[in-house]
């Protein structure tokens, strides 16, 4: 077959295809090192413009990654190899200035290279346009007769990663990921940002570096001359599979990232106090007239300051979090009656349903059209309520079951974006061209029911459950449409797997988790104004989202609780420590949704909703990766539950003792081992840390405290002050914590 014919099975092919094409075919690359790689063969070779990272399996193709691109060959190249830390590096000089690259094998979990590009421009250097940097090749090193699927490819400014499997010849999946946290220097004098910088069409893949657009006047922004500055940091991790099978993928996927997140450095949390911001937050629902309006004798809460209609899905956010924290802090909390009170309006008894709007919405809204996560979210706070004994909720929850079931039947468990509640006619279909609607409504349409199922112990309500998340087969990394959603997708497999003893649920949640993982990002980025506040884990609002969204993150927060909880020691380790580190970073990233914590001059000067008043302890419905201003959306009151879902599940009070204690780790058990001494059990990632803190409550001093391991080890504080010590602890083990008692400082 010639290039023409071969060529003709590929969409098209660029010209850095065909020139690799013509080196590998011509042998006329030079070898600079070999690398060992669990069965791999690792040729760094130099070519004509680039250094290669070329990976073999005997007969089974391979993978040719330009680690280094040095237009017009190099100068002075020398290689130094370093066998005890399986390391190649490479100094050498071109036209464009002084280049290192390092080469890494790794071996820990799953075969995995690295390789590290950095360059010191020898003038002040213009960066046009850079070709990609990975090809896979078939037999004979032919990237033409290559076949294969890219499974998944980076969204937006989520992590810059794509995720493909070269099926002939067999040589397995790959997950190639750039550390964009690296590269922010270059981001930065460049002013580009990394958006859907790692994709491609096969067999031309990997990382597309960000260039000024080239226009008749381009813009001249370079490089500094003799500065280092990092160009690329690519991790990549093999895995011999490369079976289609949905479950497997994802379930590959996820241990893949696993991987690679152990490879990264990891930014540093601090400690937030989230009981203060819930009380402040408490306070300032109640007294600030932005917050609410009166109807029909009731206080209701507006979506943001002082603007739009009160909805159920507001009401219902607030009630459940601020109850959550009540019950926590063992006080009543008055906002939840008058919540409660007004309920009753938004029930519709002649559809037997929760309506989106009061009755007398204004008209310039359509009371009758509802979005399909809109019918079911409220069920699903009403649900957490009445599993908590709240009648009133009981009431509503299950009188509204039959018609969020009618639903579900009328659209086949495919929701579409938006219809009319009083007949189903959709009034938006699709989210965007694909024909796609909300497609994981069905996750949270079968947690819904297994909440149901749960209180009525009727069998009806499982089975709806289980024709949801079936219904689902075959979306793959198309499964997330709202990233909350898709979490709590996640968390009704884990909970009819441990209902059903039906191993394919747990495997199903993977593919929930893999398209929510897929929606994050994991980098720091300090472009603009994104250097004032953290974004590492944030994950978008939306499938296609441009901003991290607070409502998306407390929920998803709340829903990964419930999935550690349901798990067990079945759950995958690399799952589990994802899970656990999204959930850790919540608790640090989403302080900055507070107005307070921004500088003034990053807000937003416009919302599309209401106002940003910054002496109120709302959060910001938007952050975004690329620093632009935030809160262009809007402050949100309903994302105000946010401090107190974060405050009743990270900080713990202790019986008798003058503090209280955080951890940014759910803790699976605590026990009292005596007056003076608590042991914990937490359950993160193998090798990862955990944040431990104690913060004094009420005006006696701290406690001495002594922090062992499980085996024994000591704990020395990070941080202390009369207000609180902070520890870093294992976060996949039990630990001991050990106090002074005033008895023992009198003796």
């Amino acid at each position: 077959m010639d290039v023409k014919t071969r060529a003709a099975n590929i969409p098209g092919v660029s010209a850095s295809v065909l020139t690799l094409k013509a080196e590998l075919d011509a042998g006329s690359m030079r070898e600079v090192g070999a690398l060992a790689l669990a069965g791999r063969d690792v040729r760094v070779m130099e070519g004509r413009d680039a250094i290669w990272v070329i990976v073999r399996r005997d007969g089974l193709g391979g993978v040719a990654f330009r680690a280094a691109h040095t237009p017009g060959g190099t100068v002075g190249l020398k290689a130094d190899i370093d066998r005890a830390r399986a390391s190649l590096t490479i100094m050498m000089d071109s036209a464009q200035g002084r280049h290192s690259l390092t080469v890494t094998t790794h071996e820990d979990t799953f075969p995995t290279l690295r390789f590290t590009a950095k360059l010191i421009p020898a003038a002040r250097l213009l960066v046009a346009f850079q070709p990609r940097d990975v090809y896979p090749l078939g037999h004979d090193d032919d990237p033409l007769e290559a076949r294969g699927k890219v499974e998944a490819a980076q969204r937006g400014l989520n992590s810059g990663l794509t995720f493909f499997r070269l099926d002939e010849p067999a040589f397995g999946s790959v997950l190639y990921f750039q550390n964009l946290t690296a590269m922010n220097d270059y981001f930065i004098a460049t002013k580009t940002t990394p958006d859907t910088a790692v994709g491609g069409v096969w067999p031309e893949l990997g990382y597309l570096p960000p260039t000024p657009a080239q226009t008749g006047t381009p813009a001249i922004d370079p490089l500094p001359a003799g500065q280092e500055v990092t160009v690329s940091d690519a991790i990549v991790v093999f895995h011999d599979d490369c079976t289609s099978n949905e479950q497997d993928v994802a379930l590959r996927f996820l241990q893949m990232q696993g991987a690679v997140y152990r490879l990264l450095e990891l930014p540093k949390t601090q400690f937030r106090d989230w009981v203060v911001r819930s009380e402040t937050t408490i306070r300032d629902l109640d007294s600030a007239p932005e917050a609410t309006i009166s109807h029909y004798g009731h206080r209701y809460f507006h979506p943001y300051t002082a603007t739009e209609y009160p909805d159920i899905m507001v009401q219902m956010s607030l009630l459940s979090a601020i109850s959550n924290f009540a019950d926590w802090k063992g006080e009543h909390v008055a906002l939840t009656d008058e919540i409660r009170a007004g309920l009753g309006k938004f029930h519709d008894t002649k559809l037997k349903t929760m309506r989106r709007y009061l009755p007398n919405v204004g008209k310039d809204k359509d009371k009758n059209a509802v979005d399909s996560w809109y019918l079911y979210h409220p069920l699903l706070n009403l649900g957490h309520l009445a599993t908590d004994g709240d009648a009133k909720a009981k009431r509503l929850f299950t009188s509204s079951l039959d018609f969020a079931i009618e639903a579900a039947h009328h659209f086949e468990y495919a929701w579409p974006i938006q219809f009319k509640v009083t007949d189903f006619s959709v009034i938006v279909k699709a989210r965007n061209d694909d024909g796609l609607g909300q497609t994981d409504v069905g996750g949270l349409y079968a947690y819904v029911m297994l909440q149901a199922f749960h209180l009525t112990d009727d069998k009806r309500y499982l089975d709806e459950a289980r024709k949801a998340i079936d219904a689902a087969r075959g979306m793959r990394f198309e499964l997330n449409y709202q990233a909350n959603l898709t979490a709590w997708g996640a968390a009704a497999c884990m909970r009819l797997w441990r209902v059903t003893n039906e191993r394919y649920y747990l495997e199903q949640s993977y593919v929930y988790l893999a398209s929510f993982f897929h929606n994050t990002a994991i980098w720091e980025s300090r472009i603009k104004g994104a250097a004032q506040y953290s974004n590492f884990l944030g994950v978008t609002c939306l499938h296609d989202g441009p901003y991290m969204a607070i409502y998306e993150c407390f929920d998803s927060f709340a829903a990964f609780e419930r999935y550690l909880k349901d798990s067990g020691p079945d759950l995958d380790p690399a799952v589990r420590m994802l899970i656990s580190e999204y959930c850790k970073y919540a608790l640090h990233r989403a302080w900055f949704y507070y107005p307070d914590a921004l500088p003034e001059d990053l807000l937003a000067d416009e919302q599309r909703n209401g106002h940003i008043d910054s002496k109120l302890s709302f959060p910001l419905e938007d952050l975004y990766h690329d620093g632009q201003p935030a809160g262009q959306v809007g402050q949100e009151i309903y994302g105000a539950g946010a401090a107190m879902v974060f405050a009743s599940r990270a900080f713990h009070t202790i019986a008798d003792a003058p503090f209280r204690l955080f951890c940014d780790h759910f803790i699976m058990t605590m026990e009292r081992n005596s007056a003076a001494s608590i042991r914990l059990r937490l359950d993160g990632g193998d090798g990862c840390l955990a944040g431990l803190s104690l913060v004094r409550t009420g005006r006696r001093k701290l406690p001495v405290f002594v922090v062992e391991t499980a085996t024994g080890d000591r704990v020395r504080a990070r941080a202390t002050s009369a207000d609180r010590v902070d520890f870093q602890v294992p976060a996949s083990e039990s630990v001991t914590v050990r106090w002074d008692t005033p008895q023992e400082k009198t003796a």
